[in-house]
C-alpha cells in the first residue's frame, strides 16, 4: 500500500510537472466570422500621441453587428475601449485641443446623434437631438463649433410618433410609398423620397445649431477653412441631380442665409475638398469624362479657394486616387493610390511634381490620417492579416493596433500566391491563388475562379475572409483581375465598354 501510494504521489508531481502544449493551430470554421473583427476610421490626436479608431464586431445570438471606438497609444502599447453600448458608435473625431471626442451614436433613440466624450474621464453626453439623423461631423478649428451633415425630416416619423400615443391594438394601415424622384431605389437605402442632407453649424457650448445649405440637393463632405469663417462640402446642385453624377466642390460661409459658391464647375465627379493651411486652395478628387462613365480614371487636382482654373496634379498617373489632405506645411499632398492589385500611400508637391509612395509593397491601404506634428497612422492589411492600425516610421511600419492577432494565433490560414496569366491577345492579367492550409504537394484541388463585381474594382492584397473560409475546407480559389478591372490604367479598365464578359 505504501509503495502504490508513493507512486501515485511521484506520477502525480510528473504530470504537473509536464509543460501543456498549446493547441495546434487550425483551419478556420465557418463560426469564425464571428471571432473576427473589423478595425476602421483611425484618427489622429492633435498632440500625436492617440490613435481613435473603430471595432466591428459581429453576435450571431442577436443576429447583429456593432461597432465600439477604441484609443491606443500612438508610440505603442495597450487600447482603451472608450465605448461600450450596445448600438454602434461611429467617426470619432478629437477636438482641436485633444481634450474631446465627439462621434455619432443612435444609443440613445432612433437617431444617430452626436456625443461627446471628455478625455479626462465620465460618461459621454449626448450633443444634439435632431428629429433625423446626423451622418457627418468636422470639428472647427477653434473648437467651438461643429459642422454637421443632417437628414431632412421624415413626416412618416412624426406619423409614427402620433400613432403611438394612440389606443393599444389599434390596426395601422402601411401609408402608400410616394416617389416623384428620377432615381425611385438605391441599394442600402431603399426606396428614395424628396428626403435630403444638408449642411448645418452647432454651436457646442450653447448646444444650438443653424441649417447653412437647403434645397432638392444632398449636401456631404464637410471641410472648414483654417480660419473657421468657410465651409467646403460637395454636392450635385444639376436641375435634375438623379440624371448624372456632375457633383462639384462648393463654398459658403459657416453662417445661415448665405449663398454657396461653386469652386469647381466641370461636368465631372467632383468630391472630397481639403483645404490648404493658408487657407489659399482647395485640393480635391476630380473625375474623368463623363463620356467614359463607370471607366474613368479620377485624379488629385487644386483649385484656389477663391475660384479659378483647376491645376491636376496625378492627373498622369492613369490611376485612381482617394482621399487627398495636404501636409501641415502645405508643401505636400497626400493621397491614396490603387496601383495593380495593391492600394497605396503616396503623395505629390502641391506645386506639381513627381509622385511618390510613402507605403508602397504589397498590401492595401484603406484610410490613414496625418497630425499637425507630422505623425501618420493607416489602416493597412496583407494577404495573412486583417486590417489594424501602424504607425508610419520613415520608410516602414509599426503596428499600433493587434485587434486580431490574439484570435489569428490559433488558425492555419491558406498561404495567397500572386500569379500572371496571358489573355487570348496577351495582355497579363493579375491574378491571387489562395491554396488550403494542408494542400498536398502535386495534387489537383477543386477550384473556384471568383470574378468580382463591380465591375470597375480591383481584388487587392488585403486579407480575404472569403478566400480563405473556402480554402479552409478544401478548395483552391482564384480572384482575378480581368479587364474592367480598376488599378491598371483607364484603356485597361474601359476595354468591356459595352462588352461585359467577353
Amino acid at each position: 500500500m505504501r509503495a502504490a501510494g508513493t507512486l501515485s504521489v511521484l506520477l502525480a508531481v510528473v504530470l504537473l510537472a509536464t509543460p501543456l502544449t498549446a493547441a495546434e493551430p487550425r483551419p478556420l470554421k465557418v463560426d469564425d466570422i464571428f471571432s473576427l473583427k473589423s478595425v476602421g476610421d483611425p484618427r489622429l490626436s492633435p498632440d500625436g500621441q492617440w490613435v481613435a479608431y473603430t471595432v466591428l464586431t459581429l453576435d450571431a445570438k442577436e443576429d447583429a453587428a456593432n461597432t465600439d471606438v477604441y484609443m491606443a497609444p500612438f508610440a505603442g502599447g495597450a487600447a482603451v475601449q472608450l465605448t461600450a453600448s450596445p448600438k454602434p458608435e461611429t467617426r470619432p473625431r478629437f477636438s482641436p485641443d485633444g481634450r474631446y471626442l465627439a462621434f455619432l451614436s443612435g444609443r440613445d433613440g432612433k437617431k444617430t446623434q452626436v456625443w461627446l466624450l471628455d478625455r479626462r474621464g465620465g460618461e459621454a453626453v449626448k450633443l444634439t437631438d435632431y428629429k433625423a439623423d446626423v451622418s457627418e461631423l468636422a470639428w472647427s478649428p477653434d473648437g467651438k463649433r461643429l459642422a454637421l451633415i443632417v437628414g431632412d425630416v421624415d413626416p412618416d416619423d412624426q406619423d409614427d410618433e402620433k400613432a403611438a400615443g394612440e389606443k393599444p391594438g389599434a390596426a395601422k394601415t402601411p401609408k402608400p410609398i410616394v416617389i416623384h424622384r428620377l432615381q425611385f431605389l438605391r441599394d442600402g437605402e431603399g426606396f428614395l423620397r424628396d428626403l435630403h442632407e444638408h449642411l448645418y453649424v452647432f454651436d457646442v457650448a450653447a448646444k444650438k445649431g443653424e441649417q447653412i445649405t437647403s434645397g432638392p440637393y444632398d449636401d456631404t463632405e464637410p471641410a472648414w477653412s483654417p480660419d473657421g469663417r468657410s465651409l467646403a462640402f460637395t454636392s450635385n446642385r444639376t436641375p435634375e441631380p438623379d440624371a448624372n453624377d456632375n457633383s462639384d466642390v462648393f463654398v459658403v460661409e459657416a453662417k445661415a442665409g448665405q449663398k454657396p459658391r461653386a469652386v469647381t464647375t466641370a461636368p465631372t465627379t467632383d468630391r472630397d475638398p481639403a483645404w490648404s493651411p493658408d487657407g489659399k486652395s482647395i485640393a480635391y478628387l476630380e473625375g474623368g469624362d463623363p463620356k467614359d462613365f463607370w471607366y474613368a480614371s479620377n485624379h488629385v487636382s487644386v483649385v484656389p479657394a477663391a475660384g479659378g482654373t483647376p491645376r491636376p496634379l496625378t492627373a498622369a498617373l492613369d490611376r485612381n486616387v482617394e482621399s487627398p489632405r495636404f501636409s501641415p506645411d502645405g508643401k505636400l499632398v497626400y493621397f491614396l493610390l490603387e496601383e495593380g492589385g495593391n492600394q497605396h500611400l503616396a503623395r505629390v508637391p502641391a506645386a506639381g511634381g513627381a509622385v511618390e509612395r510613402v507605403v508602397g509593397g504589397e498590401r492595401a491601404i484603406r484610410a490613414y490620417d496625418l497630425a499637425p506634428g507630422g505623425q501618420i497612422a493607416v489602416l493597412e492589411s496583407t494577404p495573412q492579416r486583417p486590417y489594424e492600425v501602424s504607425a508610419v516610421d520613415g520608410g516602414s511600419l509599426r503596428r499600433v493596433s493587434t485587434v486580431n492577432d490574439e484570435f489569428l494565433k490559433g488558425i492555419r490560414l491558406g498561404e495567397v500566391r500572386r500569379f500572371q496569366a496571358t489573355s487570348a491577345d496577351g495582355t497579363k492579367i493579375d491574378a491571387f491563388l489562395t491554396l488550403p492550409p494542408d494542400a498536398p504537394q502535386g495534387k489537383r484541388l477543386p477550384t473556384i475562379l471568383r470574378i468580382h463585381g463591380g465591375p470597375t474594382a480591383q481584388y487587392d492584397t488585403s486579407f480575404n475572409t472569403e478566400w480563405q473560409m473556402l480554402a479552409a475546407h478544401g478548395y483552391a480559389v482564384v480572384g482575378a483581375n480581368p479587364r474592367g478591372s480598376t488599378g491598371y490604367g483607364q484603356a485597361f479598365c474601359r476595354a468591356i465598354w459595352a462588352d461585359w464578359g467577353n
